[in-house]
Formats: C-alpha cells, structure tokens, sequence
C-alpha cells in the first residue's frame, strides 16, 4: 500500500500528526512518501505580527491537548516572539527535498528534526542558515552543504515537487494539509487528515477499503 503525505513543515497539525506517521512507515506493507506542498511558501509566506502569533499559539495549544506533542514555553518566546519575522516554509522543504536526494532512507527523519528543532528547541527553521544547521547538527551534512549551496538540481527539483503537489490538491479539491493519498497514480484516493488523529486502528481500517 502507498500513501501519499501531504504536508508543510510549518503547519502545526503535521507536527501534531508525527507520532501515527511513524507508526505507518513501520508497517511492512506501506510505503510512505512525503509530498511537501509549499503552503506557507512564496505567495503563502508572511511576516510574524503579534496578531498572528497570538492565533498560532492558541491553535498550538489546541494540537498539542489532541496529539500530545510538545510546544514549549522556548518556541512561544524565541519563534512566535519575533515579530516582522518571516512564517515562510521553503528553506524547511528545501531541507526536507536536500535529504531525500542525500539519504532518502532518512528524510521523514529529517522532518521531524526539523520540527522538533521549531516546536521544541524555539530554533530558526525560516532561514536556509537555520535549516542547514539543523541538519549538520542531525548527521546529515550532505544535505545541510546543498540547502547552503541553493544548486541548480535542488532548486528544480523543488519547484517540481511544489508543482506535483499543487496539482493534487486541485485535483483533490484539498484546501489546507495534512493530508493523505492511498494507491498509486489515477487509482489515488483521497481520505481525510483528521483520521491522523483519532485511534490507529480506525485509520488503518480506512486505509483498508479505501
């Protein structure tokens, strides 16, 4: 079974949906294939005002009752406390892009450092010094050189999977992420992201008939 994760590094509910991705890539007969959609980037990046942070912190605390994971007082302070910073995911998908083509095994790894590097550590993953740091600092400095370098290669292979998932989501009628596609190609089928968070073994019922 494939399934398709839509998702944005920026996007709170996809950090809140980490723990049940990890046990899907565990399953021996999935295979999970991370789609990064550029949501918060280019035309969906914009610039931290105290409006905005003061929204994303409730809606944090919301994610955070429902899944469990952790957003600390550091990330309150350090990530939402810097107003006129930039909320832009595209050094983040960069970073998440450079590990698969450096050491695909590793790369929904790579996106939870990431995260947990925001979330958790209150580090700066809106900058492409910040995810390259993130990533030397995991192990991964192939990836961590090539998010520096911005190469030829990297970058179109970044618009490319930003295109590729664009079009899902039209196709799919998909406003916002996380979301997942079950199957392969025109047999792809859409079940919702809120299964992400519920019991297991209901989701894996869905993704049984879907």
């Amino acid at each position: 079974m494939r399934i398709t994760y839509l998702f944005d590094p920026l996007c709170g509910w996809c950090y809140g949906a980490d723990p049940t991705l990890e046990k899907l890539a565990q399953l021996d007969d999935v295979t999970l294939a991370l789609m990064p959609t550029g949501l918060f980037a280019g035309e969906g990046a914009r610039a931290m005002g105290a409006q905005f942070a003061a929204y994303a912190w409730q809606n944090d605390r919301r994610i955070a009752r429902l899944t469990g994971q952790p957003f600390s007082e550091r990330y309150r302070g350090e990530v939402l406390g810097k107003l006129g910073g930039m909320f832009d995911s595209a050094p983040a998908t960069l970073g998440v892009i450079a590990v698969r083509a450096t050491e695909p095994a590793r790369e929904l790894e790579a996106l939870k450092a990431i995260q947990h590097a925001r979330y958790v550590d209150g580090q700066d993953i809106v900058s492409l010094t910040g995810v390259s740091n993130i990533l030397r600092s995991a192990g991964l400095p192939a990836a961590a050189e090539r998010v520096r370098a911005q190469d030829s290669e990297l970058m179109q292979t970044y618009r490319r999977e930003i295109q590729a998932a664009q079009f899902e989501m039209q196709r799919f009628g998909i406003s916002g992420v996380p979301a997942l596609l079950v199957g392969d190609g025109a047999e792809r089928h859409l079940l919702p992201g809120n299964l992400l968070f519920g019991r297991f073994d209901l989701l894996i019922s869905q993704l049984k008939v879907a």
